[in-house]
C-alpha cells in the first residue's frame, strides 16, 4: 500500500521520501520503483533506512511536514510515531492511512493536538492496486488541517467515472474517517460471504464449470442490479484463471479453504465492525455471519477434527442433477438474491455509521460515504450507489435506518422472493449459506410486525423479573417495561 501510494504521489508532482523500520524493505523497494515509475520520475522518490535522514529530507523540525503512515494498526503505528515525535512540530500534518481502530486514531489526535500537530484519521480503500492507481479516501479530524490537504487527496483519489468527482471527502471531526473505513470493510466482509456462497452453489451444487461461472459473473457485473460490482467482477477474473505453462486446471482449485486474517490478528476491521454493532445496538447479522464463517474456516486442522467427529456428510454441499431450464432460472434467481443480500450488508453498515455519528456528534453525511465508494474501493457497486446516494441526499444525508427509505424498501420487496427461493434450495442442497440466510432473516425480523420476542420477554420476566410493556400501551420505548407478573412465587 505504501509503495503504491508513494508512486502515485510522485506521478502527481510531489517529491516523496520513504522510510521503513526494516532496512531490507527499503532495498526491496528500489527495483519496484524503477519498474513502476517513468524514468523521469525516478528522482522524485528517495528511500531512507534511518529516521534522522528521513525526517531531515522533509526539511527537519522547523519545516511544515506532511507524513503519510501506511502501517499495521495498534502498537506498530504507535512505535513509529514515537520514533518521529521529536522531529514533529506545530504545523505538521500526519495522515494515518492504515486500517487503524478509530479509538486509537482519536487518542493520537488528542495527544498531538496541543502541540499544533494535526493527526488526520484517513481511511484508504481499494487494496494495494487502488493505492497505486487511485484509492477511495475518507479523511477526518481538524477541519482546517483536512481542508489543507484535501486538494492533494483530490488529485490522487479515484474518480467516479460517471461524474468525474474525486472519491474523497472531509467526513467530519475526530476519527470518523477510520470508523467509516472500518464499516466499509464490514460491508465488504458481508459481500465477500455472499459472493463466496453463490460460487459454491454454482460450482459444487450445480457442478457448473469455472469458465462458465466466469461468464455468469461477468454478465452480472456488466449490467443490472450488480452492475460494476467489484467483487463479482474480480470473481469472474478468478474463475477464468487457468494454471500456467499449459498445466490443466484452475488456480482457484489449489487455494486452501481457510481465511486467517481475522484469526491471526493481521486484520481487525471485521472484528471491530461486529464489536461496534453489538456495542451500539445495531443489528448486523449479514456482516456478523460472514465474520464467524471466516473464523470457523481459519483453523483447518481443528476443523478436520470436527469433521471426524460429525462425519463428512454434515458439512458437505451436495451435487444436484437438474436440467438446463432449471439451471438458467436458478442463476437468475441467484443474481437477484445476491443483490438483495448485498442491500442487507449495506443497510447494516450504513445504520452503524449513522448510529455512531449520532452518538459521537460527528455529523457524517451518508450520501458522501456512498459517493467516495463509487470507485477505488472493494464495495464498489454502481447500481446500489445509484439507489442509495439520491435516497440519502433527499433526507439530508442523515438516515438512522436505511430500511425505512422507500426506494430501498421497494427493491427489497421486489427481490426478496428470489432470496427466499435461493435460501430454500441452499438448505435442501446442504450448501454453506450463512450470509444469504442471515440476510433473509434480517429482513424478516426487521420487518416483522409481530415477533416471537414477546415470548422471550415473558421468559425474561419469569426468571429475572425484567418487566415488560403491554401491547395495549402502544409501540413502547427502548427501555425497561413497567409491568411484572409473578409467574411463580420465589
Amino acid at each position: 500500500m505504501g509503495t503504491g501510494m508513494a508512486m502515485l504521489f510522485a506521478e502527481n508532482g510531489l517529491d516523496v521520501s520513504l522510510y521503513d523500520v526494516k532496512p531490507e524493505h527499503i532495498d526491496a523497494l528500489q527495483p519496484v520503483l524503477r519498474d513502476g515509475l517513468a524514468p523521469e520520475l525516478h528522482g522524485k522518490v528517495a528511500g531512507y533506512k534511518d529516521v534522522d535522514g528521513f525526517m531531515h529530507s522533509l526539511g527537519g523540525a522547523s519545516a511544515d511536514k506532511l507524513l503519510v503512515l501506511s502501517i499495521p494498526h495498534g502498537p506498530a503505528a504507535d512505535a513509529v510515531l514515537e520514533q518521529m515525535r521529536g522531529f514533529l512540530s506545530s504545523g505538521d500534518v500526519v495522515l494515518d492511512g492504515g486500517n487503524e481502530y478509530y479509538e486509537n486514531a482519536g487518542r493520537r489526535q488528542d495527544a498531538l493536538r496541543p502541540h499544533g500537530i494535526a493527526y488526520v484519521s484517513m481511511g484508504v480503500s481499494g487494496g494495494y492496486q487502488a493505492a497505486r492507481r487511485g484509492p477511495s479516501i475518507s479523511p477526518s479530524g481538524d477541519r482546517a488541517a483536512v481542508e489543507r490537504v484535501l486538494p492533494l487527496l483530490e488529485r490522487v483519489a479515484a474518480r467516479d467515472p460517471k461524474t468525474g468527482r474525486p472519491c474523497v471527502a472531509n467526513l467530519g471531526p475526530g476519527p470518523c474517517g477510520h470508523y467509516v473505513k472500518m464499516v466499509h470493510n464490514g460491508i465488504e466482509q458481508g459481500m465477500l460471504g455472499i459472493v463466496n456462497e453463490t460460487w459454491e452453489m454454482l460450482y459444487k451444487c450445480l457442478h457448473t464449470d469455472l469458465d462458465t461461472i466466469s461468464g455468469v459473473y461477468k454478465k452480472w457485473e456488466e449490467d443490472g442490479e450488480l452492475k460494476r460490482n467489484f467483487l463479482f467482477g474480480i470473481g469472474a477474473d478468478i474463475c477464468r484463471r487457468h494454471k500456467e505453462n499449459g498445466q490443466p486446471g484452475h488456480i482457484v482449485n489449489e487455494v486452501q479453504d481457510k481465511v486467517v486474517q481475522d484469526a491471526d490478528g493481521s486484520e481487525g476491521t471485521g472484528f471491530w465492525t461486529v464489536m461496534e454493532a453489538a456495542k451500539r445496538h445495531v443489528s448486523a447479522p449479514t456482516i456478523s455471519s460472514a465474520h464467524f464463517f471466516r473464523i470457523a474456516s481459519a483453523d483447518r486442522a481443528e476443523r478436520m477434527q470436527v469433521v471426524e467427529a460429525l462425519g463428512q456428510s454434515v458439512g458437505a454441499a451436495r451435487k444436484q442433477h437438474v436440467d438446463e431450464a432449471f439451471k438458467k432460472e436458478f442463476i437468475e434467481d441467484l443474481r437477484l438474491a445476491a443483490y438483495c443480500a448485498c442491500l442487507a450488508s449495506f443497510a447494516q453498515g450504513m445504520n452503524l455509521i449513522a448510529r455512531a455519528s449520532e452518538d459521537e456528534g460527528w455529523g457524517v453525511n451518508l450520501a458522501e460515504c456512498v459517493q467516495i465508494w463509487r470507485e477505488g474501493c472493494i464495495i464498489r457497486s454502481e447500481y446500489i450507489a445509484d439507489l442509495l446516494q439520491p435516497a440519502y441526499e433527499k433526507e439530508g444525508g442523515v438516515v438512522m435506518n436505511t430500511l425505512t427509505l422507500q426506494a430501498v424498501a421497494d427493491e427489497i420487496k421486489r427481490t426478496i422472493p428470489q432470496l427466499q427461493k435461493v435460501v430454500k434450495y441452499g438448505l435442501e442442497w446442504n450448501a454453506h449459506i450463512p450470509t444469504l440466510s442471515a440476510s433473509l432473516e434480517y429482513f424478516k425480523y426487521c420487518g416483522g410486525k409481530h415477533l416471537p420476542s414477546q415470548f422471550m420477554e415473558a421468559e425474561l420476566d419469569y426468571f429475572g423479573a425484567h418487566s415488560y410493556d403491554l401491547k395495549s400501551e402502544g409501540e413502547g420505548e427502548v427501555k425497561k417495561g413497567k409491568h411484572h407478573y409473578e409467574w411463580k412465587p420465589a
